[in-house]
């Protein structure tokens, strides 16, 4: 697994997620945006990277773990831009509060880590289903291609010096 690779996709994660916590405060776009957000955006990433030739051929097992990353980073990204832009709207505009966020407003120590214990347990389905979503869009680029990666003990590039 290439560690450059995994920064990547952790940046393009993050400012992806970024712009969806933007743009899921908008009302009209904000459903679509969320379900991009935690279903498809592993697929959307993998893509367009792949366009873009920044990743090589990438089996189904990487393509699953890169969708989880993809998933769970910019499921916390999404939370740290949204999040603060929701309660701030709801606080100046009291009937635009959206959701669940409604009950946080109160500021107390208990809403807080409830906030924060259902942000990571948002990211981990993230990560779930955006997993899957990567694993079907390697599969698929598998089938499209018809280019496998090998994966055996001799074209390793691991080795020590001793």
């Amino acid at each position: 697994m290439n560690l450059l690779i995994l920064k990547q996709l952790a940046i393009l994660s993050a400012f992806a997620g970024a712009i969806l916590g933007f743009i899921t405060v908008i009302p009209y776009v904000s459903a679509l945006s969320f379900f991009t957000l935690i279903l498809f955006l592993s697929a959307f990433i993998l893509v367009y990277l792949k366009k873009n030739d920044l990743i090589g051929i990438i089996n189904i097992k990487e393509g699953c773990l890169f969708g989880a990353l993809i998933g769970f980073v910019s499921f916390i990204a999404f939370a740290v831009v949204f999040t603060p832009i929701s309660m701030l709207l709801g606080w100046l505009i009291p009937s635009y509060t959206q959701g669940f966020m409604r009950f946080f407003l109160s500021g107390g120590l208990g809403s807080t880590v409830v906030m924060l214990m259902l942000i990571v347990f948002m990211a981990g389905i993230s990560a779930l289903f955006n997993g899957f979503t990567g694993l079907i869009t390697a599969y698929v680029y598998e089938l499209i291609t018809g280019m496998k990666k090998e994966n055996n003990e001799n074209s390793t590039v691991d080795f020590e010096i001793k």
